[in-house]
């Protein structure tokens, strides 16, 4: 009986604790890492939640950008981060479903090294051109392309990222070749565009939305199932005849793996009630992002999803990081 009473005492001290992580939580500053520069669509988002974050959390969410090798740099230093929940990865579809399938000597692996907290925003990639550009649909632009017989250059945020396959499997679907201009982040890809340097790139719509409604670029098509809401006269790839270039990209919150149940439950119910708050969910939809914030376990599965979809995308063209 004794023994009974002393693992039912056991039990009560495991089940006890985790609320006590989750109470305690954060001790100190959150570091949010962000693979890309300042300036991008990624940074964007992170930056508008981590200042709602303020309100709802006892600590503070800092930004660190951490750019480079389309995301690996900043996804390698939060896997190997204190699973502790202090130091977290805003991070694109990019780094964690694309690349592993890039490459053959990562150092993490994105199913055994973190744990997802939440779907943050889906993003609608646009192709664009500069405003004075000669080419105003899609299928001009294609024309001009093969005008050029593959001395077009077409920037993108790197080998393998989502504005590279997207230009792929456009350059697939409608036949034409290109020179393939790799950027750091998207906010240096647009400066280029409007600098004439380069003539098209796809990037995520909050990034683009300013550049937009400012006249200075020109948006042809979107790489996606379905129009943006904030671009609705802008058609899909699909719908002017390229078929299998849905390429849509988003941002998803994760910890590194091991990090207490508890901890990962609190960031995610913060994230949440971030996303979900009128003003910031209402500057979101109105940057292009589209709000989601769901569970750890939904996101979870969508992430395992989404890796075996882009690991069949990268070898179906043969794609490797140089």
């Amino acid at each position: 009986m004794l023994a009974h009473w002393a693992k039912f005492a056991a039990a009560l001290a495991v089940l006890s604790s985790a609320p006590a992580q989750a109470q305690d939580y954060p001790t100190r500053p959150i570091r949010m890492v962000i693979a890309f520069p300042p300036g991008g669509p990624t940074d964007f988002v992170g930056r508008l939640i981590a200042d709602k974050l303020k309100e709802l959390l006892p600590q503070p969410v800092l930004i660190e950008n951490k750019p480079g090798a389309n995301g690996a740099i900043g996804a390698d230093f939060v896997a190997k981060a204190e699973p502790d929940g202090h130091t977290i990865f805003l991070s694109t579809v990019g780094a964690i479903a694309i690349t592993p399938h890039l490459r053959d000597n990562l150092p993490y692996n994105t199913l055994r090294d973190f744990a997802p907290v939440t779907l943050v925003v889906r993003n609608t990639t646009v192709a664009i051109v500069r405003a004075d550009h000669p080419a105003k649909t899609a299928q001009e632009f294609v024309a001009i392309a093969k005008q050029k017989n593959g001395a077009l250059p077409f920037a993108t945020t790197g080998v393998g990222s989502t504005t590279h396959l997207a230009t792929e499997m456009w350059a697939t679907a409608a036949d034409f070749k290109y020179v393939h201009v790799p950027y750091r982040g998207a906010a240096p890809a647009v400066t280029d565009i409007l600098g004439g340097q380069v003539e098209c790139f796809f990037g995520d719509v909050p990034v683009l939305m300013p550049q937009i409604a400012a006249g200075k670029v020109r948006p042809l098509a979107a790489a996606s199932s379905e129009r943006n809401p904030m671009l609705p006269n802008v058609p899909t790839l699909a719908e002017v005849g390229y078929k299998d270039t849905s390429s849509g990209n988003w941002y998803g919150l994760l910890a590194p793996a091991k990090t207490p149940p508890a901890v990962v439950a609190k960031l995610n119910a913060a994230f949440v009630a971030a996303v979900n708050d009128p003003v910031v969910k209402d500057k979101l939809i109105k940057s292009g992002a589209i709000p989601v914030a769901n569970t750890p376990a939904e996101f979870g599965q969508f992430l395992k999803e989404e890796f075996d979809r882009w690991g069949a995308v990268v070898r179906e063209r043969g794609i490797k990081e140089p």
